[in-house]
């Protein structure tokens, strides 16, 4: 990586010497050896990632450091503002996605103790928080977020790996999206975080819960420093990284605020889909005179071919203070300090909103759904939050759970599991695995730790597996002498909708005829446990291939063609002609 990239902006700093005074602080507060150069990490069966693919293949990062102000905790107290410095404030699908990721990585590795505020401390730094928040209602960046071409030039050299499936590229590799994963990567790590049936890297609820399993791999505990350490740098294998990612960290945790979606501060400096792979100096913001109104900035000298992109720094100072209708001068203080008002403002700046209280759950999706045992449910139970008026609520936590005599489970294998509402204030279950366990049972939808909210039910059942088509496996003659076995065994195939159909139910018994079910007494016969003669078999099931091989079968000692039939759950026959002579 290019030392350009390992060098740190800080906003609203006038010297670089600030931003050098900060790493170099932070650097010292590290005990020696502190920081390890290995990464460490667990792929998603926990097996440990190869140490050579960083989860962005080290592509390149925002380095602007945070603010010296911290935010103080906004909005977490009573006395405290709802809002804070802009860069405290994250993007509302932004944070829900992430704060979605803690609640999973808590019931599935609980002993990680993942915080979201380490998620938001690398979708910062790699993405600027999904460049603002240009994300649609389900958390899917509005644009591809892709990193340069890993071609070897400047960066790591990986070929292809995804055929370009996720960075249009069918050369190299590029690391995609909002937490920038190169697509080797995603191919182990990706996750479905939004329960809609797909694992997208463009998608900042799967990313962000792919990056917490990354994070949390090899069973590492991030509330202990040097697996803290391993994790961050099993992201990006640089020091410079990992002091970034952990000073973002730190400014997090003092506290945030949301922010509507697409309203984020982006961060100054090249990055992920910038036009460029330097990172140019910023023009120093002026600091005016005391006693003065500072002038703005003069006008460009031609008029430029096309506006600059989100990601590209512009170095324009900040807009001047306003100043008083027609007098050229800022706006006199009212007493006690700060500003008035302007006509028609109806609270004091800084007044925080109060947060919309949840009153009503109801349903989104389908009322009712089918599966057949061992398969999926189509379609997640979903359901809105919303207020007095009926308009939605986000933030806030909901309870599915699987409630009934049933072995169906969330993915992955949960009975039970909580979502947060999005800004529209929806939340949906991740797709139900149906088990083997057969009939009826609820998925129930309550509002986490608020009983004055009535839960809401979806009805679901499993049914039975199923065949509609039997079909012997070999066209080999039945045949044996009076008293004898039948050499050739009687195997079958099950079928549904022409795929296989495993697992099926079925039974088998001699017949008189076509049209006659009577068990014939002279006919052939299989054996019970005790070597009885049997000639009716009940809760036999097909093979994982749907292939069904009756036991061995006896001859009778009178001569003749007799017929077997076998049937299925879902209704399908075959009668099978055995003949003794």
């Amino acid at each position: 990586m290019p030392a350009l990239f390992g060098s740190r902006l800080r906003r609203g700093a006038t010297t670089t010497a600030v931003a050098a005074a900060a790493i170099a602080a932070l650097s010292a507060s590290q005990a020696p050896g502190a920081i390890p150069t290995g990464t460490g990490g667990a792929q998603a069966a926990d097996a440990t990632p190869s140490p050579d693919t960083a989860v962005t293949g080290n592509s390149p990062y925002y380095t602007e450091l945070p603010p010296l102000t911290t935010p103080d905790k906004p909005g977490t107290a009573i006395d405290l503002p709802a809002t804070g410095p802009a860069e405290a404030g994250i993007p509302a699908t932004v944070l829900a996605a992430y704060k979605r990721a803690e609640q999973t990585l808590t019931e599935d590795k609980p002993g990680c103790n993942l915080p979201w505020q380490l998620l938001a401390a690398i979708g910062k730094v790699e993405s600027g928080q999904a460049r603002g928040g240009q994300v649609d209602a389900d958390g899917t960046t509005n644009a591809p977020i892709l990193g340069p071409v890993l071609n070897g030039v400047g960066f790591a050299n990986i070929s292809d790996t995804d055929n370009g499936l996720y960075d249009g590229d069918t050369t190299h590799d590029r690391a995609v999206g909002p937490m920038q994963f190169i697509p080797s990567t995603w191919a182990t790590w990706g996750q479905d975080g939004n329960g809609d049936g797909r694992k997208d890297p463009n998608n900042i609820y799967d990313a962000a819960l792919a990056a917490g399993f990354y994070l949390c791999a090899g069973n590492r505990d991030l509330s202990v420093e040097a697996d803290l350490h391993r994790a961050i740098l099993g992201y990006n294998q640089s020091r410079e990284y990992l002091n970034t990612v952990l000073t973002w960290f730190r400014y997090y945790k003092n506290g945030t605020h949301e922010v509507p979606d697409g309203q984020g501060v982006l961060p100054v400096g090249s990055g992920p889909g910038s036009p460029t792979t330097t990172q140019p100096s910023p023009t120093p913001t002026q600091t005016p005179t005391p006693g003065t109104t500072p002038k703005p900035p003069a006008p460009p000298a031609s008029k430029p071919s096309k506006p600059a992109t989100p990601d590209t720094p512009s170095g324009t100072p900040s807009k001047p203070p306003t100043t008083g209708p027609g007098t050229g001068s800022p706006t006199p203080p009212k007493p006690g300090g700060g500003t008035s008002p302007s006509p028609g403002d109806t609270e004091p700046p800084g007044t925080p909103t109060p947060k919309p209280v949840v009153k009503t759950l109801v349903k989104t999706g389908t009322a009712t759904a089918t599966a057949v045992a061992g398969s999926r449910f189509t379609e997640g139970a979903s359901v809105r939050a919303t207020d007095a008026a009926g308009k939605p609520v986000a933030d806030v936590s909901v309870r599915f759970e699987i409630v009934g005599d049933t072995d169906a489970r969330f993915a992955p294998g949960k009975a039970g599991l909580t979502i947060v509402t999005g800004k529209d204030g929806k939340a949906t279950a991740p797709v139900v695995q149906a088990g083997e366990v057969t009939g009826a049972f609820t998925i129930r939808a309550t509002v986490v730790d608020n009983e004055d909210v009535a839960g809401v039910d979806y009805k679901a059942t499993v049914t039975a597996r199923q065949a509609d088509e039997l079909a012997r496996t070999a066209d080999t003659a039945l045949t044996a002498a009076p008293g004898a076995e039948f050499t050739t065994p009687v195997e079958v195939k099950a079928t549904y909708q022409g795929a296989a159909a495993p697992s099926v139910a079925a039974t088998a018994a001699f017949v008189t005829s076509a049209t006659d079910d009577t068990v014939p007494a002279d006919s052939p016969y299989f054996k019970d446990a005790d070597g009885n003669p049997l000639r009716t078999l009940t809760e036999l099931k097909t093979d994982a291939n749907g292939v069904l091989q009756l036991p061995k079968i006896f001859a009778g000692d009178t001569a003749g063609t007799f017929l077997l039939r076998i049937g299925t759950e879902g209704g399908a026959t075959l009668t099978v002609e055995l003949t003794v002579a």
